[in-house]
């Protein structure tokens, strides 16, 4: 019985000096040199900031578009709780679509 235990921790260790060792292959494996462009700092965060709410912006719109087909259903199925549901996800997705806007008037 120990035999199995000592050699269920040895392939244990194993797999984890394993598991660091690609880890650390892959991360200087895959390391890049950047150089800066000379450009204003501000201007790369201002197009990291578009970058991140054009993304928000398509999983809002994914999820609005989610939204009308839960409509869609439940107003063919007559199901009360689905259409609450679906209203719901339709808003959600609205606020998130336009989080960015919304975020705009908040600030002014």
């Amino acid at each position: 019985m120990n035999k199995k235990r000592n050699n269920n921790i040895n392939t244990s260790v194993k797999k984890k000096y394993f598991f660091i060792a690609v880890t650390i292959a892959f991360s200087l494996l895959f390391t890049f040199v950047v150089f800066a462009d000379g450009e204003d700092p501000l201007t790369t965060i201002n197009n990291l900031s578009t970058f991140v709410f054009s993304a928000i912006k398509a999983v809002g719109v994914i999820i609005l578009g989610w939204g009308v087909v839960q409509i869609g259903l439940s107003l063919q199925s007559h199901d009360a709780s689905q259409r609450s549901n679906g209203f719901l996800t339709f808003f959600g997705g609205l606020v998130i679509a336009f989080a960015k806007e919304i975020l705009d008037l908040i600030l002014g």
